[in-house]
């Protein structure tokens, strides 16, 4: 399973060139991890998991592979999964599409993941995930 959420190219989005500018891909990566984290446990509970709770998920890896433009006016719809969950780090997919509407077909744009580790934020040092956060993203793991 996998979590999709849908965000139009905005013109502060993209570059000289006309194209969404690399770096923001990983906003939106950060973005739809950041509505999961709304549509499944509410608008507040990432804010109280890292304020109230001291939990965090620093990335320790980023990567990318870019493989179509997205253009202003675009849609990017992103996918998110998760490749690796461990005791301490979970490893998130991410997949940027330019979606589909009456005149294109969707494309695959770029496609990286990013390793957080599971942090306590008061001592800055590796932590087990909460059961609460991996049953939340439980059903996100790819099989395999």
């Amino acid at each position: 399973m996998s979590f999709t959420w849908r965000a139009p190219v905005r013109f502060s989005d993209v570059d000289h060139a006309g194209i969404v500018y690399y770096p923001r891909f990983f906003h939106l990566f950060h973005l739809t991890f950041e509505e999961l984290w709304r549509e499944r446990m509410g608008a507040r509970a990432y804010v109280e998991l890292l304020d109230v709770e001291r939990i965090g998920f620093p990335a320790v890896r980023a990567e990318c592979d870019f493989k179509a433009p997205l253009r202003f006016g675009d849609t990017a719809e992103v996918v998110l999964s998760i490749t690796r969950m461990g005791r301490t780090s979970i490893t998130f997919r991410y997949r940027v599409y330019r979606a589909a509407d009456a005149v294109v077909e969707r494309v695959l744009a770029a496609e990286g993941k990013v390793v957080c580790a599971v942090v306590d934020l008061a001592k800055f040092v590796a932590v087990a995930a909460p059961e609460r956060v991996t049953a939340m993203l439980a059903d996100l793991v790819e099989a395999g």
